[in-house]
């Protein structure tokens, strides 16, 4: 246990003198780059009810609020915090992570203004990270989190990280002495589901901003310890829809049970009912949403990897992919089928899954890959007819492809916290949504072309031959 003690102290020790090195050298650049930082295409049309937002957009400009680093994207934080702040009643939130001190602090305010704060967790998020510096034995989660916010904690650059600049940065620590209600996923009395994984808040029973991303560091803005990071690929949709809102909120209340009280009564995972795809009309736009898990006992084609197979056997012409985990074997079979039919079919998944023996990438590309036992995947089926439009884009060190989205004939987009695999489907509490709405569908088509854009297929090519030649002698 000693080597903890000394270990913490000595990296904050560390990480602070890198970050005024990192701060200098930021100095210099940024006003290198200002004045040539300018929006590089020209904004799409927004649907008035369904308003659609990228943290790498190149129609707009914005500056890290905590990195000082003017860049590309949309200020998704700041897309977080209008909506707050235009509460009047209510607001719940229910995300896997949440470190923005600024976030925080508009939560707080608005708890203090009256209005009815609710927030949960997934539980190995659930903690502050700066008592990570006095833990006996922190977790790998709470460092990397320490890590992270310990260089921009010295506002006044002297080198020292002083107890209150740790508060006022470490954001569920400010929530927490401010009073707002939170609970995590072990609030049912379990160690926890499989991941509390939504990704939502909800305003007046009204506004509901939902999508990919979770409203931390890297996954908006970009990692504090590489500054050329500018935050996973991510997407949040802003809507204005009361009854899509009335039904994250009866979602948010099962989870939530009656609050972080004396009860166990909260449910997440597989101990809530089983609920059908729900539809949602607009003026311009028809929604199906869907939460997870389903019990494997339930028909798969009842759940929410059911919905996203249906939804893609609908397709005629065009599906573009963009995802973080491909590991549904019957979602690769449904798109088999819609490629032989006709539909050219283009996928993006991130480096760090692309290849790994599970992936449904190496399926569409004809290709299998051993495990580390030298096992094939159960129910594996190479495509006969394989494409070669499966990629991976190469993003900013640190960066990862963190979208789950698909684009159906330019006019379809299915978009959420599920992550297309098995455990999303059947462990983790996720949303879904598919969206029927062109001009939805066209931000989410220009995303795509930016991140395929930023492909190189012989690259992956040559990488995806030495994994191959590599399984191959490893299994002999």
């Amino acid at each position: 246990m000693q080597q903890w003690r000394y270990a913490v102290p000595l990296a904050i020790a560390l990480l602070v003198a890198g970050s005024s090195w990192w701060r200098n050298t930021r100095s210099v650049s940024q006003a290198d780059q200002l004045s040539a930082i300018a929006p590089l295409v020209a904004p799409l049309d927004q649907d008035p009810q369904v308003q659609v937002f990228f943290n790498h957009s190149e129609a707009n400009v914005y500056t890290d609020p905590y990195r000082q680093i003017t860049r590309h994207g949309d200020n998704l934080e700041a897309l977080l915090i209008t909506t707050i702040e235009q509460a009047n009643t209510s607001i719940d939130v229910a995300v896997q992570s949440l470190n923005l001190p600024l976030v925080a602090k508009a939560l707080i305010d608005s708890h203090h203004r009256g209005v009815k704060v609710r927030l949960i967790l997934e539980n190995q998020y659930s903690q502050p990270w700066s008592q990570a510096s006095s833990e006996k034995k922190p977790t790998k989660i709470a460092l990397e989190q320490l890590a992270n916010w310990s260089l921009l904690a010295d506002a006044n650059e002297d080198g020292q990280i002083t107890p209150s600049e740790l508060a006022d940065t470490d954001a569920l620590r400010l929530l927490q002495t401010a009073g707002v209600p939170q609970l995590d996923d072990t609030a049912d009395g379990s160690k926890g589901s499989g991941l509390m994984h939504h990704k939502f808040l909800v305003a007046d029973q009204r506004w509901v901003v939902t999508g990919s991303a979770n409203f931390t560091l890297s996954g908006i803005h970009g990692d504090a310890a590489e500054p050329s990071s500018r935050g996973n690929a991510n997407s949040l949709l802003k809507i204005d829809s009361p009854a899509l809102a009335q039904q994250l909120t009866a979602e948010f209340n099962l989870m939530w049970g009656d609050g972080p009280g004396l009860y166990p009564n909260s449910l997440f995972g597989l101990k809530k009912p089983a609920r059908p795809a729900r539809q949602v009309a607009l003026d311009q736009s028809h929604l199906t949403l869907q939460f997870s898990p389903t019990s494997t006992r339930q028909p798969w084609n009842s759940s929410v990897n059911g919905l996203i197979a249906r939804t893609l056997a609908q397709s005629s012409q065009q599906i573009d992919l963009a995802l973080f985990v491909f590991s549904e074997q019957p979602i690769a079979n449904q798109l088999e089928i819609q490629s032989a039919a006709g539909s050219n079919l283009r996928v993006l998944v991130d480096a760090g899954f692309i290849y790994r023996s599970y992936s449904e990438a190496l399926d569409l590309l004809g290709k299998t890959l051993p495990d580390q036992r030298c096992q094939i995947e159960a129910d594996n089926r190479p495509w006969v007819r394989p494409i070669e439009s499966v990629r991976s884009p190469q993003l900013d060190p640190g960066d990862k492809l963190h979208h789950k989205f698909a684009v159906i004939d330019e006019t379809t987009v299915i978009v959420g916290s599920q992550n297309w695999s098995h455990a999303a489907n059947t462990a983790n509490d996720e949303t879904l949504l598919v969206i029927h709405n062109p001009t939805v569908a066209a931000h989410f088509s220009r995303e795509f072309e930016r991140l395929y854009r930023m492909t190189r297929q012989d690259d992956d090519q040559g990488y995806l031959q030495r994994k191959l030649s590599a399984g191959e002698q490893r299994c002999r």
